[in-house]
């Protein structure tokens, strides 16, 4: 077993109902360039960052909406520049909308005759509630069971990275981290718990303070195998 620390499928997940989940959840562009072999386009990475300051004015100019409309004074010293401060730190926030997995995939994908369980555990996530724009935050643990590939560790941790870099719920979230890594990998099985906090209902709402929400996704034989998926849960679990 290879195990890494990071701070109704048959048995196989089905490339046929990955793609069919993806189409249905905007993801079709990702299902469709499934079979190629992306690299990271200079060009478009540009484009990206041109398209985003674009935007800027329009965000900026709601932001000061908002705080006027909350009775500040958006010309004292402490507000001047906070609407453009606001605006480039929401586009950081929802940044996973430019990417795709095959933006940082490249050539991390490799032929491996390894088939034992690979974990990856504790890898911090930070996103934003879409019911309230306020963030939750927590640990994902993913596992999955190779069929003659692996891809790079770290490269888990930066799917992550792309889907909780939108607006989301954790349970949507969860789902499309699993997915993503079943329609790029082809493994036997993937398994994603995600453990987070909620601001919606720590800092308003009910107010509850210790409250956690567990969310998880089993594909494959962590769905059909109750002790393949024991033994991860066993795995993730904090010590």
């Amino acid at each position: 077993m290879e195990y890494q620390n990071g701070a109704d499928m048959n048995g196989v997940c089905s490339s046929k109902l990955v793609t069919e989940y993806l189409c249905r959840n905007g993801f079709g562009e990702l299902a469709i360039e499934s079979k190629k072999l992306p690299v990271q386009d200079q060009s478009e990475t540009s484009r990206k960052k041109a398209e985003d300051e674009s935007r800027l004015p329009a965000l900026e100019a709601a932001y000061t909406s908002i705080l006027r409309g909350l009775g500040e004074n958006t010309e004292r010293q402490g507000l001047l520049r906070t609407p453009l401060r606001a605006a480039k730190a929401m586009q950081f926030l929802t940044k996973g909308y430019h990417e795709t997995i095959y933006d940082i995939l490249n050539d991390a994908i490799f032929d491996e005759d390894h088939d034992e369980m690979v974990i990856v555990k504790d890898i911090d996530m930070f996103s934003l509630c879409e019911h309230h724009l306020v963030p939750f935050f927590g640990k994902v643990h993913i596992g999955y069971l190779p069929s003659k590939k692996v891809v790079g560790l770290s490269k888990l941790a930066r799917i992550v990275e792309i889907y909780s870099r939108r607006l989301q719920v954790q349970e949507r979230l969860t789902k499309q981290i699993a997915m993503a890594i079943s329609e790029a990998l082809q493994p036997a099985g993937v398994a994603v718990v995600i453990e987070a906090a909620h601001m919606c209902m720590v800092m308003r709402g009910v107010q509850k303070m210790n409250s956690r929400t567990v969310t998880s996704a089993m594909l494959g034989v962590f769905r059909e195998d109750p002790k393949t998926r024991e033994e991860f849960l066993s795995l993730t679990k904090n010590s």
